[in-house]
């Protein structure tokens, strides 16, 4: 089951690098229009109206597309083989799921019409009440439907690869033998989701409610809600889970609902890209959403983890420290710069719980205390090209100069803490273990990465999976006893995660696709 959840997880992270692309876009042309920083007069010119103006409907349509997005990522994901056929089959499932469901909204006498907050109001219904029932529905692809978000993506996209991986391989009688294959996969797609959507259409209203009621909770616990998010995103690093508890956050009512300009908005990251465009910005609004953004990891990974960083080159053994130096200053610049941290974490949280649990309640601490700060800086990297564009740039109604204030008390209590642990525990740091000293090891050339991969993971028989996330190459062996991690080392890993008898993850940080495309070039499966 957790490996399950853990390649769900990674599965939804393909949208994430297009809504921050588009978010990056969206952050400059609000500062091409904010007049305080760039004058009147360019703000109102009409060059620079045309071209916000169109980067915001292409922004704001890629948002749109979330769901059907997010259905394509799953089912690619989750395959095993033949990933563009899932591709293709989740697109048809994706509408035929929705057209139930539109279907059987009709039948019951639920249409867009009578669900519009006009009809509504006119007909006796409260302000109040008229918004939570339009709420309650949405149009997907002109369709309109239950307001499922990037659930009804999801639900889409496990469909598909449940039904491909069972029958992209099916044989039938030779009379019926063209549909046999990858073909069959559309077929029972088509036969198939028709009773999917019917189940969901009396199960999402309960799951639904569900979901407001933690977003509900979530709100209403303040600050320590806030310190919960915190603590446990960074607690589930290692299994990767917290892909799940993200998205959740950044995307669902679980991160908020609110009204923008008329349109009902859900998820953190929404709501704060919906903001960034809105005709009158309300604030309150805009810091409910920024609460759960990269505020709150600024801190930690602009100042902290470097100072963790600065601590393990200070503790290494005299004739260490100039062979950690490169490894130990490119983690940090990578984490201050784009909050990639795993190569840090990954040095420390399997040898010390003290700190991994120290790491974890001062991320924890971050949240909290960003959000008392009504700081309001959005996004969801965490590095400084965030801070930079959503935060310095915008202005100071962001108040970014609170995230680099405690960020430089963060760089101190991290290079203390650790060093005084680290000393105290004699940790295995690098530098204070000469097997692991980063630069001792012989790295491999780059001709030989993918087969000295191939070869310390057990060779090609030994593999049923390859795939990868952000920064760890994920791997599905038949027997992880095999692995040779001091091989692993010199093709640059930072560390090894063994989920189970058959999961490994190996951590490259930066480097994970140049190591995941070397591999499946080496072992023959690359397409």
């Amino acid at each position: 089951m957790r490996t399950f959840i853990q390649k769900l997880g990674k599965s939804m992270m393909g949208p994430l690098s297009i809504i921050v692309a588009a978010g990056l876009l969206l952050g400059i042309t609000t500062i091409l229009t904010n007049a305080s920083l760039v004058g009147e007069a360019f703000a109102s010119a009409a060059g620079v109206q045309v071209v916000v103006g169109a980067v915001s409907a292409l922004v704001g349509k890629v948002f749109g597309l979330l769901p059907i997005l997010f259905a394509i990522s799953v089912a690619t994901g989750m395959v095993k083989e033949d990933k563009e056929i899932a591709g293709f089959a989740v697109v048809i499932c994706f509408v035929l799921f929705h057209v139930m469901l539109n279907y059987m909204l009709g039948l019951n006498g639920i249409t867009a019409e009578n669900t519009a907050i006009d009809y509504l109001t006119s007909h006796g219904s409260t302000t109040l009440e008229a918004y939570q029932i339009n709420a309650a529905y949405d149009t997907q692809l002109g369709i309109f439907t239950y307001r499922m978000g990037i659930f009804g993506g999801i639900v889409a996209g496990l469909w598909t690869a449940f039904i491909h991986n069972k029958f992209h391989t099916q044989k039938l009688p030779v009379a019926f033998s063209f549909f046999a294959g990858n073909r069959f996969v559309p077929i029972m797609i088509i036969l198939t989701v028709p009773f999917v959507a019917i189940v969901s259409y009396f199960v999402w209203p309960f799951f639904s409610m569900l979901i407001d009621g933690l977003g509900t909770v979530i709100s209403k616990s303040g600050p320590f809600g806030l310190f919960l998010y915190g603590f446990a995103e960074r607690l589930l690093i290692p299994t990767g889970l917290h892909h799940v508890l993200n998205q959740l956050i950044r995307f669902t009512p679980v991160g908020g609902t609110a009204m923008i300009d008329g349109t009902v908005v859900s998820g953190a990251l929404n709501i704060f890209q919906a903001e960034l465009v809105a005709k009158n910005m309300d604030m309150n609004v805009f810091h409910q959403a920024t609460r759960f953004l990269t505020q709150g990891t600024h801190p930690f990974m602009m100042f902290g983890l470097p100072g963790a960083c600065y601590a393990m080159y200070k503790t290494a053994y005299a004739k260490e420290q100039p062979k950690v130096r490169g490894m130990l200053l490119a983690s940090a610049l990578t984490s201050f710069a784009t909050g990639i941290t795993e190569p840090i974490e990954f040095s420390f949280i399997f040898i010390s719980p003290i700190l991994w649990v120290f790491h974890a309640f001062m991320a924890g601490m971050s949240f909290l205390i960003m959000s008392l700060l009504q700081v309001g800086v959005g996004n969801a990297g965490g590095g400084f090209v965030d801070l930079f564009i959503f935060g310095i740039l915008q202005g100071t109604y962001t108040k970014w100069y609170f995230c680099v204030i405690l960020g430089i008390v963060y760089f101190f209590a991290y290079f203390f803490v650790f060093k005084y642990v680290i000393e105290k525990k004699n940790l295995k740091t690098p530098g204070r273990d000469v097997e692991d000293s980063g630069d001792d090891v012989l790295q491999v050339e780059a001709s030989e990465l993918g087969t000295t991969i191939l070869k310390a993971i057990g060779g090609k028989e030994n593999i049923r999976d390859i795939d990868n996330c952000i920064s760890r190459l994920r791997l599905i062996l038949n027997d992880t006893s095999v692995v040779d991690e001091a091989a692993l080392k010199t093709t640059g890993s930072l560390g090894i995660i063994r989920i189970n008898e058959n999961n490994i993850q190996v951590v490259y940080g930066p480097k994970v696709e140049e190591a995941t495309h070397a591999l499946k070039q080496a072992a023959g499966t690359y397409k």
